[in-house]
């Protein structure tokens, strides 16, 4: 096998949840490039009806599903492996702001319980159900690999500085702690999975992605861009290639890590 017969994903089933965002629609585009069937699974799947035709015409499945929701994940994992009869890649990268957003960015001392649970609820309990029903499936099939999101503020704390006259769609914005805690329990849930399951031949790793433009103020951007050495914030397409790095034979040996993609911020 080459080196480029190795991102081959021909014959390949992979999940993404969250894949009707922002992150999740390039992955899955990606991952439809190199030869896989895709289901992509969010609990808002009306958001891929701008999607180019071509991308819908391949091999993709899409459900509707509340990733913090047992009965409601077990259902889709069902489903799909009815589909496909199998599941090879799981991409984790469900993840929430909720409905209200400023709710989500209010200030510690006022932060509401609900909205730290519900928070929660997604970004890791989502997590932990979506392995834990996918996994027995890869054990069957003798491996599999699963890729979840994290965040840069998961492994380091947000420069609070730079949200001084920010604004995301419009709304005033922070990073407020529960993005900062969920996050870093997505990489614990990574090392964890990683060594329980790797003599069954199940890699698990997990990406750390920087700031990606995607409707911040210009104010925020300068600021941002002023604390990382490549001197500007990620464009989502620059994801996409290591996510398919992950997902291929080309990581073969590659389990447990945490890999940044963040301009070099987490270098300063």
């Amino acid at each position: 096998m080459t080196v480029l017969e190795k991102f081959n994903l021909k014959g390949k089933v992979a999940i993404v949840t969250g894949g009707a965002g922002l992150l999740g629609k390039k992955i899955c585009e990606g991952l439809l490039e190199f030869g896989a069937s895709v289901a992509i699974v969010d609990s808002n799947i009306g958001q891929i009806s701008d999607w180019p035709q071509k991308t819908i015409d391949r091999n993709l499945y899409t459900l509707e599903c509340d990733v913090s929701n047992k009965e409601s994940v077990t259902a889709c994992i069902e489903e799909i492996v009815k589909k496909f009869g199998r599941i090879d890649i799981l991409f984790n990268n469900a993840a929430t702001k909720t409905d209200n957003l400023s709710k989500f960015f209010a200030p510690f001392e006022e932060y509401s319980i609900d909205v730290w649970r519900e928070v929660m609820s997604v970004n890791i309990d989502g997590m932990f159900l979506m392995a834990q029903a996918v996994g027995p499936y890869m054990v069957d099939n003798g491996g599999g690999v699963i890729i979840q999101t994290s965040s840069i503020y998961g492994i380091q704390a947000p420069d609070n500085r730079i949200y001084d006259g920010s604004e995301y769609l419009g709304n005033e914005i922070n990073s407020p702690a529960v993005y900062s805690a969920s996050k870093a329990a997505v990489i614990g849930l990574t090392k964890w999975l990683a060594t329980y399951w790797a003599e069954k031949g199940i890699r698990v790793n997990c990406i750390v992605p920087g700031g990606i433009e995607s409707g911040q103020n210009t104010i925020f951007k300068e600021a941002y861009s002023s604390r990382v050495p490549l001197g500007r914030m990620a464009d989502v397409n620059e994801l996409v290639p290591i996510a398919i790095y992950l997902a291929s034979q080309a990581s073969s040996y590659v389990t447990g890590q945490v890999i940044s993609i963040d301009g070099g911020l987490s270098v300063w």
